[in-house]
């Protein structure tokens, strides 16, 4: 992606597809409110988009990593060894989709169990996320009781993780850490779980 044309072309296409805006800002690694935008910008007039005010946000591709099966071992082994406690954890869970590679190889890394959570924005469009619910996968290791990591793609504004965290505790299973390639949010926790991440993105002039 080199500027704000490529993606909204990408989010058009993505949307042609039939992917959910909350799936398409999972794909672009973008809020729901900048994958909303793109898609109601797409119709601008070729060359005029560099002109429109657009949400504050930042896109991130790390396709470079993940086209890779080797870089993408190399960066799990870092994200692996930002981790706490790992004596006691038997559990990596991956939140879909972006997630879900990076939580299986850090699983290797670690010898743990690996489980899955689909949240609940790739269900949304422009409905409400409170009537909408999130899955965990049942062909993957089951939550109770256990101990885990929670890993992710990014952090954009935390709803997904924070989402993520919750459901694990309403399944009978302890989040210790979650752990992101990157974090645009730029915390230290969220729901009372550490967070840690390769790259922190921090906006100067930012009144936080």
């Amino acid at each position: 992606m080199k500027n704000i044309d490529d993606l909204m072309r990408s989010a058009v296409e993505l949307a042609e597809r039939g992917l959910s805006k909350g799936e398409i800002a999972d794909e672009l690694n973008v809020s729901r409110e900048t994958a909303s935008w793109l898609i109601d910008r797409s119709e601008a007039s070729p060359g005029m988009t560099s002109g429109l005010d657009g949400p504050e946000d930042i896109h991130v591709d790390w396709n470079a990593i993940g086209r890779s099966s080797d870089r993408l071992s190399h960066v799990c082994a870092a994200m692996a060894d930002l981790l706490p406690d790992r004596d006691s954890v038997d559990l990596t869970v991956g939140i879909e989709k972006a997630g879900v590679p990076l939580a299986t190889t850090i699983s290797q890394q670690l010898d743990t169990e690996l489980g899955t959570y689909a949240p609940r924005k790739h269900q949304w469009n422009d409905n409400d996320m409170e009537d909408l619910d999130g899955a965990f996968s049942r062909n993957f290791a089951q939550m109770e009781g256990k101990q885990c990591y929670v890993v992710d793609d990014t952090i954009t504004t935390g709803t997904t993780m924070t989402e993520s965290v919750e459901s694990i505790r309403a399944e009978g299973a302890e989040p210790v850490a979650c752990v992101v390639l990157v974090d645009k949010k730029g915390t230290d926790e969220i729901a009372g779980v550490p967070v840690h991440s390769l790259v922190q993105v921090i906006r100067v002039g930012d009144d936080e």
